[in-house]
């Protein structure tokens, strides 16, 4: 009952339709939480504050609580916030993959260390 009471305070610095966008979004979705949606590629305002904030150039990026997760997957975000008992596990479907690179990062991803498994 905690977890769902007193939702956590989310910023989310997203691309409109990358993989790992919408990833975090589907996360976010199945956790019925709400966040601020910052399109860093319509609004420069909102890209600038996302580089000064987490000090990275990559995306995406949120703050939840006031802690600074950048250049995630939704499953790196999920598994934190499990973690951090932000939520519970739910039987609820992800609306998207949670773990996909945007088109044209395909070979990119392979090299980051994006949505590492343990």
């Amino acid at each position: 009952m905690n977890a769902q009471s007193e939702k956590p305070k989310i910023i989310a610095w997203l691309k409109p339709s990358c993989g790992w966008s919408q990833g975090v979004r589907a996360v976010l979705r199945k956790y019925d939480l709400p966040y601020e949606d910052r399109d860093i590629i319509n609004n420069p305002d909102f890209y600038q504050e996302m580089v000064e904030k987490t000090g990275q150039m990559r995306q995406p990026s949120l703050e939840i609580n006031g802690r600074i997760l950048a250049d995630v997957s939704g499953e790196e975000v999920e598994a934190w916030m499990l973690q951090q008992g932000l939520v519970r596990n739910n039987e609820r479907a992800y609306e998207a993959p949670i773990n996909q690179p945007c088109p044209g990062e395909m070979p990119d991803a392979s090299q980051s260390g994006i949505g590492f498994r343990r």
